[in-house]
């Protein structure tokens, strides 16, 4: 019998991946038919948004050796690998703040232009798909915190995981269509 963490976290990534396609469809469609304003190759700092996202992909990567240490029953290593995810987590939506207040600053808003709404739409999506994912990751980090993960096993993490590299591979998505391909 397939693990119920597992195989709940699969379906929802399941609904997810619809959703976020329904958003990058009208992302792209919307684009096509720009309307003179604003941007994402006028408006947007695409160096520092691969900088947050290399952050963010970082992520991924430490989540991974946080399971790995797991999988060794090495309390200390899981904790600081979870600790280390977290923090990078909390960068890249630091940076997706910034960037949005520069935005906000330049007049460029939901209500500005399609450009506007479309942007702010998809990347506010998953700011708050990393939000959750971060609240998921500080209960798991709070549960290692705690001697839950015993065993070679913690599948609690593993289903986390695979909602945060979810997450993540979604971002790549996005950036690649939102900041680079303008760009081409």
């Amino acid at each position: 019998m397939p693990d119920k963490n597992k195989l709940g976290v699969l379906c929802f990534i399941g609904s997810e991946v619809f959703f976020f396609a329904v958003l990058i469809v009208a992302y792209i469609y919307y684009r096509a038919g720009g309307d003179g304003g604003p941007d994402a190759a006028s408006s947007l700092d695409v160096t520092t948004a691969g900088i947050y996202t290399a952050l963010l992909l970082a992520s991924s990567l430490t989540l991974w050796r946080a399971e790995k240490s797991v999988e060794r029953q090495r309390r200390g290593r899981t904790l600081l690998w979870l600790l280390a995810t977290v923090l990078l987590g909390g960068a890249f939506l630091f940076g997706q703040g910034r960037e949005y207040l520069h935005l906000i600053e330049q007049n460029i808003t939901v209500s500005r232009n399609l450009f506007g709404s479309t942007f702010f739409t998809l990347t506010g999506v998953h700011g708050l798909h990393v939000l959750s994912g971060l609240v998921a990751l500080l209960i798991v980090l709070g549960l290692a915190l705690a001697g839950d993960f015993k065993g070679p096993r913690a599948p609690g993490l593993a289903a986390v995981g695979w909602y945060w590299h979810f997450v993540d591979a979604v971002w790549i998505v996005i950036f690649s269509l939102v900041y680079v391909w303008p760009h081409l």
